[in-house]
């Protein structure tokens, strides 16, 4: 009780700093006119197969029905992949992880991780701000033990958040869902949030991408993280907090 009284009691009258206002309405303004550049300027067809898709099945379809659009209309496709991702992580909807596959199975390696942390790093600062104002009741009434953990290690950490904060997105200590919605209300600064989020996220995202170039021969989200990919995660996980530790020692 006295972690959710300290919380509240932080509350300012507007929670979003100008640059942050700025940052959202960008995205928000850039998302819609991206989607109506893409109504205006895709052809006339049948787009019934454009949905989000729900299992490995849908997702191959998916990815048949768009390869022949992706070499025609790059930029179109590419605006379209990005504000659904945007979308999709900003309000939690489960299934990001499949749109994480696509991006590989389209657009290579390369491409695809650098699309997929693009889109994560916006999705994650939009769910970041909306929190940021409206979050609060939603948190305490879905996670309040994690909460209560957060907010305490977020606290013990403060000198070095950068390096927690890059171990909680190299690992999956907790769910980068709870990590988007509950930072602003632990008080976790917005650029500290950003860069942990930017680097954090590559390792995971291309595990997830190079295992859609072979989208075919996936069975199960399960193929995805074997025990070697977990352990490499874990790995560079304690790579990011070893310079804490280490200064702790000293200390």
């Amino acid at each position: 009780m006295e972690g959710r009284e300290e919380i509240k009691g932080s509350k300012p009258s507007f929670p979003l700093t100008f640059w942050e206002v700025a940052v959202a309405s960008t995205m928000v303004l850039g998302i819609v006119l991206g989607l109506v550049g893409v109504y205006l300027t895709m052809p006339a067809s049948d787009y019934s197969f454009l949905r989000l898709p729900r299992n490995l099945e849908d997702l191959q379809l998916l990815r048949d029905n768009l390869e022949s659009y992706t070499s025609d209309y790059t930029v179109q496709v590419l605006v379209g992949y990005c504000a659904v991702y945007i979308f999709m992580q900003t309000f939690m909807i489960p299934g990001t992880v499949f749109m994480s596959l696509l991006a590989g199975a389209l657009f290579g390696v390369f491409k695809g991780v650098a699309l997929v942390v693009f889109t994560a790093t916006a999705g994650a600062s939009s769910c970041y701000f909306l929190s940021k104002l409206i979050g609060r009741p939603l948190i305490f009434s879905l996670w309040p033990d994690k909460l209560s953990f957060f907010q305490a290690q977020v606290a013990q950490r403060r000198e070095s958040l950068l390096n927690y904060m890059l171990f909680l997105r190299l690992t999956p200590t907790l769910p980068n869902t709870f990590i988007n919605v509950a930072s602003p209300i632990v008080d976790v600064p917005y650029h500290i949030f950003f860069m942990a989020t930017l680097i954090g996220l590559i390792p995971a995202a291309y595990i997830t991408v190079r295992a859609g170039i072979a989208l075919s021969e996936l069975q199960s989200l399960g193929d995805l993280y074997d025990f070697n990919s977990i352990a490499t995660l874990f790995l560079i996980g304690v790579v990011s907090v070893t310079p804490t530790l280490m200064s702790k020692t000293k200390q």
